[in-house]
């Protein structure tokens, strides 16, 4: 398969969903975490003050014990704020994996409104499918249904969101990589990518940066722009 296969989704929003763009305070750089981070000696895939201007590193005020080691530190409005030398880390052994996989067997999942377009744009980059809004049950588990698919991997935005796909994969035994915030408990993932999953731009620069390493795994070049992943809404 060359194409992008979009998998049918109910469009209907969760109820429980948390409001998609982060607050004004989450937003903000962390000025403390970049005095004290000394990127001199530390190989990133993009600066760091890339990563902080996108927040990947803005967690929320609620910490599982899972994601413990993947805190950098509390901020004093209780923000927890993840490691970006970790994401940066994960971020390329999940591409490592993920580029040992037949394209057309991967299937990324995002039911959060502000991770469609990137991981619709990673999916599209890779040659993965991909399921935006709400994941029909029986996608991955029910022969009889139309749109039953057999992938051997999952990329998921939200572990909470995608829990259907999650719970899916691992009844059929594939493994899940995972965008995990600091509220996220990890349990049934094989793979966390730690990062803000509830906003845009760290949506969009994470999906950015994986699929450009999963391309340069596959001996592609890539040639892929932040712009092609961060969708204005």
């Amino acid at each position: 398969m060359t194409d992008t296969e979009t998998i049918e989704t109910e469009t209907t929003e969760l109820t429980n969903e948390l409001p998609e763009e982060i607050s004004e305070a989450q937003k903000e750089v962390d000025a403390d975490y970049e005095d004290e981070f000394d990127d001199s000696n530390v190989d990133l895939l993009i600066p760091v003050d890339d990563y902080l201007s996108s927040g990947v590193h803005i967690g929320t005020q609620q910490k599982t014990k899972d994601m413990s080691r993947f805190i950098h530190r509390v901020r004093e409005d209780g923000l927890y704020i993840l490691d970006i030398i970790q994401t940066d880390k994960r971020i390329r052994e999940a591409a490592r994996l993920l580029a040992k996989y037949s394209p057309e067997r991967i299937i990324v999942s995002s039911s959060r409104q502000y991770g469609h377009h990137p991981a619709t744009a990673f999916a599209k980059s890779i040659g993965a499918m991909v399921s935006t809004g709400r994941f029909i049950p029986g996608t991955l588990t029910n022969p009889v249904y139309p749109g039953f698919i057999e992938p051997d991997i999952a990329v998921v935005t939200d572990p909470i969101g995608d829990a259907q796909v999650v719970g899916e994969a691992i009844s059929i035994g594939i493994p899940v990589i995972a965008m995990c915030d600091s509220n996220n408990a990890t349990s049934n993932v094989d793979m966390v990518i730690p990062t803000n999953n509830k906003g845009r731009k760290a949506l969009a620069t994470v999906y950015w940066l994986l699929a450009n390493e999963t391309l340069d795994n596959r001996g592609s070049t890539p040639d892929l722009s932040l712009e092609d992943f961060d969708l204005e809404l």
